[in-house]
């Protein structure tokens, strides 16, 4: 199974690593969309789907946290897992980021062994992506 990721941070560059780190680490990514603000990523999130955010919290216009203050708005956009990825790692801005939600939360910088670990964890898959299976439901189920 793979997910579609939107990646949200002000910097282009940083934007490119995560997006890197995360293929290096054998995360199964289908589509990666990006976003350089939350702003932005609210006008993504309107048109397209995705699995899983990965949002750094210093950014212009709407900042992370803010983002995560939106999304709590929204009844459908509140069940997307958001993981922020950010050099303020004060256990403020750690307990703020998931006061508003967020699931996850790395310091930059990290490892792909790290993001991968974490990005299966908030999605509540195995060590290769898939979700676990009920063998016990198969033989009930009859299409």
């Amino acid at each position: 199974m793979s997910f579609n990721v939107l990646i949200v941070d002000d910097s282009r560059s940083m934007r490119a690593v995560i997006k890197k780190t995360i293929s290096m680490s054998g995360f199964k990514m289908d589509q990666c969309l990006e976003a350089g603000n939350g702003r932005e990523a609210l006008d993504v999130l309107a048109r397209d789907w995705v699995d899983i955010i990965v949002s750094d919290i210093n950014m212009p216009e709407m900042n992370g946290l803010e983002f995560l203050g939106e999304l709590k708005k929204d009844s459908l956009l509140e069940a997307i897992p958001v993981i922020v990825i950010s050099t303020e790692g004060s256990k403020r801005h750690v307990q703020d980021a998931y006061d508003l939600g967020a699931r996850g939360f790395i310091k930059k910088p990290f490892l792909p062994e790290e993001i991968k670990k974490v990005l299966y964890e908030v999605l509540g898959v195995n060590d290769e992506g898939e979700y676990g299976e009920d063998r016990e439901d198969d033989d009930v189920i009859d299409f």
